[in-house]
């Protein structure tokens, strides 16, 4: 019941403001996290490819310089790249402790047993949170901690709300933690609509799962159907915009909160991507008392990982 009761008061309140909007969290059930697993591999969308490469050819510097025995995931999804880090992590035998966070738990536990099949002599702790809101980790845990935010979910969030999350993770960092975050690079904006907007629409099939998932979650009455995916890319403030656009005027019936009314045509913002460079990722991570010590990109110079310690 609070669960709903939290989702309800943040759906009604996106859903009120004069560009209607809804958080991309909304996006993943077990469906949707499948879904997005399939956009990774889709030929339009670079960025996995990219950062794996960066992960391939600088994991054992950043296991060296980190020294961590803990390694710590937000956003964990299926921890494909992840692999790259606890193996780097385990080479000389140390012990090493994993700890998945991620919003949809059906999918969390289905990753957690996966790598306990893989990896015997890893700890896997799933945590199921959401890291936009919270961020509680298991009282014990072994030191060094390693922080992960792969992906470029990072720019997921307005800046406010960004240095935020940074904040948050910069709280629960102790002496000789760090912390590992990917960012999306700013390119040509055909480049990047592209990756929003693949031409196999599977990314607009995931853009809809988020009414499907506010269906089973509110019992609302949302027709995804008749809502069209549009990506663009917004070069003023720098960053891909992912809307669904209504097609006909609509009333949308949730328990608990008036008719939303959408006209033909009005859109309901479901996520902005933020693109970065060096400047502004530095100015970002100072404002939440992080300095970047080292910023590791791919050969094509389209995603970076910046490896922060605390200030």
């Amino acid at each position: 019941m609070r669960r709903r009761r939290a989702i309800l008061d943040e759906v009604r309140e996106g859903l009120s403001r004069s560009q209607k909007e809804l958080s991309p969290k909304f996006f993943y059930d077990a469906r949707g996290s499948q879904l997005f697993e399939e956009i990774t591999r889709l030929p339009e969308y670079y960025l996995t490819r990219a950062e794996r490469e960066i992960l391939v050819g600088h994991a054992r510097e950043i296991a060296a310089v980190t020294r961590a025995r803990t390694l710590v995931e937000l956003g964990a999804g299926s921890a494909s790249k992840t692999r790259i880090l606890i193996d780097a992590l385990r080479c000389g035998g140390r012990a090493v402790t994993y700890v998945p966070i991620d919003v949809s738990a059906e999918f969390l536990d289905e990753t957690s047993e996966t790598l306990r099949e893989e990896y015997g002599d890893v700890a896997i702790v799933p945590v199921v949170a959401d890291i936009a809101t919270d961020l509680v980790l298991p009282a014990r845990r072994s030191e060094p901690a390693l922080f992960a935010f792969l992906g470029s979910t990072i720019g997921n969030f307005h800046r406010p709300a960004a240095v935020a999350l940074l904040r948050r993770v910069r709280d629960q960092m102790r002496l000789g933690d760090w912390f590992l975050i990917g960012a999306d690079l700013r390119k040509e904006p055909a480049v990047l609509e592209a990756a929003y907007d693949d031409s196999q629409g599977v990314t607009a099939e995931f853009n809809r799962n988020m009414l499907r998932v506010l269906n089973s979650e509110l019992d609302a009455d949302f027709a995804p159907w008749r809502f069209k995916h549009r990506a663009v890319y917004d070069e003023i403030e720098h960053r891909i915009e992912m809307h669904l656009d209504a097609i006909g005027p609509q009333e949308v019936h949730i328990p608990g909160m008036p008719t939303v009314m959408l006209r033909d045509g009005e859109s309901i913002r479901t996520e902005i991507s933020c693109k970065y460079d060096r400047a502004s990722t530095d100015a970002m991570c100072a404002a939440a008392d992080l300095v970047v010590e080292r910023w590791l990109v791919d050969s094509a110079e389209r995603f970076a990982l910046a490896l922060l310690r605390p200030a």
